[in-house]
């Protein structure tokens, strides 16, 4: 007789906040959602190559913010944090995370007066090294379009490495309805 197959390990708790050197950072919220519009959510260029279009209102970033607090609420799916400059509490971009298995999946998205600072790595080391600090997870990875080389630098930065092309695999809506090649990035231990 075989013994029954252990169970799986349960998801780490995330924490309810974290700083780096320059950053604060806390779950996203539906009041957030007029600040999160001005600071990037309405610029079709900063989300040109995500999986979703520029917001026409604040409303509509609080519907997707809406979502976010069930999954913080829940444990489930993807969850996002609000990212403010340290030293003036401004706004500047989000990074979430959602974990499957041994693994953590990452996005991010930094408001483009925000672009070459460095704020985008300083998060993603956090929360990278966070992830792979957890018992049971393995793999932290990301991905981003294959014409997107600001955001393969963030993940090159944050210590992922190159490890491969995903071919025609996701739609950037503001560039059209087709599907796009990405590139995949990984630290893992």
């Amino acid at each position: 007789m075989s013994s029954p197959a252990p169970a799986p390990a349960a998801a780490p708790a995330l924490p309810l906040e974290f700083t780096t050197p320059r950053l604060v950072a806390r779950p996203t919220r539906v009041a957030d959602a007029p600040e999160i519009f001005a600071a990037y959510a309405a610029d079709p260029l900063v989300t040109r190559y995500l999986s979703w279009r520029h917001h026409a209102s604040p409303a509509t970033v609080a519907e997707f913010l809406a979502h976010g607090e069930w999954a913080w609420a829940t444990g489930a799916g993807h969850r996002g944090y609000a990212l403010r400059l340290r030293a003036t509490g401004e706004l500047v971009g989000s990074i979430g995370l959602e974990i499957k298995g041994p693994a953590v999946m990452f996005g991010y998205v930094l408001g483009r007066s925000y672009w070459g600072n460095g704020y985008m790595p300083e998060a993603l080391v956090h929360l990278v090294d966070w992830a792979l600090a957890q018992p049971g997870v393995y793999r932290a990875w990301a991905f981003c379009d294959a014409d997107n080389p600001g955001s393969a630098r963030v993940m090159e930065k944050a210590g992922m490495e190159f490890e491969g092309r995903l071919r025609r695999w996701h739609v950037c809506p503001e560039l059209g309805d087709e599907p796009r090649d990405c590139v995949v990035y990984a630290r893992v231990r």
